[in-house]
């Protein structure tokens, strides 16, 4: 994650936005302290993720204590909350006062520019055509080459000679290489 602030100063800054608008609510809440709990228990223990899950405390008053526990449990619980706010509420991360201004800064730097946010296509309208004979040419000349080498590896001592001028023959139309080759096998 490569961002503008460390997640310990994003917390500070985003802190009274999380707070002040209702779309953390209780359950984005609980599903917060309930993976924190899960997954980094040595973040928040068990105990106090039961505190901060008590129903009978508003979560106007569990969201700051929250957000002020993981500030002074330090830059790893920061990263952990914004990941998992990241996960279970998307448009609350991306509405938030630190991802608006790194997305407006990176908007404005035409040399950096965040996938997510830049639609970058470039298409070009050229087709390159490498053989414009079509999907039947290539299949009719891949079953004669299929044929010749069954004959050529089944085939009878009397039937493999007289394929030998056939494949001098069809060697003039290939490359240097193809012909040594295909010529070296019409020889033995």
């Amino acid at each position: 994650m490569t961002d503008i602030y460390d997640c310990h100063e994003k917390l500070q800054r985003d802190a009274q936005f999380l707070c002040s608008h209702q779309r953390m609510d209780t359950e984005l809440v609980d599903r917060l302290v309930l993976q924190l709990n899960r997954i980094y228990p040595q973040i928040l223990s068990d105990k106090e993720a039961h505190r901060f899950r008590n129903l009978s405390v508003p979560t106007e008053v569990r969201l700051p204590e929250l957000l002020t526990h993981l500030y002074l449990k330090g830059e790893e619980a920061c990263h952990e909350f914004y990941r998992g706010l990241h996960i279970h509420a998307e448009d609350v991360y991306t509405s938030l006062p630190t991802r608006v201004r790194q997305r407006v800064m990176l908007s404005n730097m035409p040399d950096i520019a965040d996938p997510k946010w830049t639609v970058n296509v470039t298409s070009s309208p050229e087709r390159f055509v490498l053989n414009d004979r079509g999907p039947m040419f290539f299949l009719s000349c891949f079953s004669f080459l299929f044929g010749v080498a069954l004959l050529y590896y089944y085939g009878e001592d009397d039937t493999l000679r007289s394929t030998g001028p056939f494949l001098h023959c069809s060697a003039t139309a290939l490359g240097k290489g193809a012909k040594d080759v295909l010529i070296s096998y019409a020889e033995v």
